[in-house]
């Protein structure tokens, strides 16, 4: 996908300034993101050839991401860096929303 097909469908899904970006919806496009990969990496090949993985820690495994995302051609690597940091940043988002909300919901069930 082009970079700007890829802006295309990010402002379709989110508004042009990503006003109507939620988690929910934001895991929704990520993961609909992450299904189309592996779908076109399917057509181009039945057998799946799983990596060889080094990692032994989460650590390990972001350190190589980023020395992979490195080689990568600038539009690629773009596409992918700004993902993952919507990613992380509305999974804190809805990490500070259920500090907030979880509060006023604890007694609920307990007053049944």
């Amino acid at each position: 996908m082009r970079l700007s097909e890829f802006k295309q469908r990010v402002e379709a899904e989110f508004g042009p300034n990503l006003q109507n970006a939620t988690p929910a919806n934001v895991r929704e496009f990520l993961d609909k993101l992450q299904q189309e990969a592996w779908d076109n990496q399917r057509r181009q090949s039945e057998r799946y050839e799983m990596p060889v993985e080094n990692a032994r820690t989460y650590e390990e495994v972001m350190k190589e991401f980023f020395m992979d995302v490195l080689d990568l051609p600038a539009e690629r690597a773009v596409m992918l860096l700004w993902t993952l940091a919507l990613d992380l940043t509305f999974a804190a988002i809805e990490h500070q929303y259920s500090e907030v909300l979880d509060p006023l919901f604890r007694g609920v069930d307990e007053s049944e």
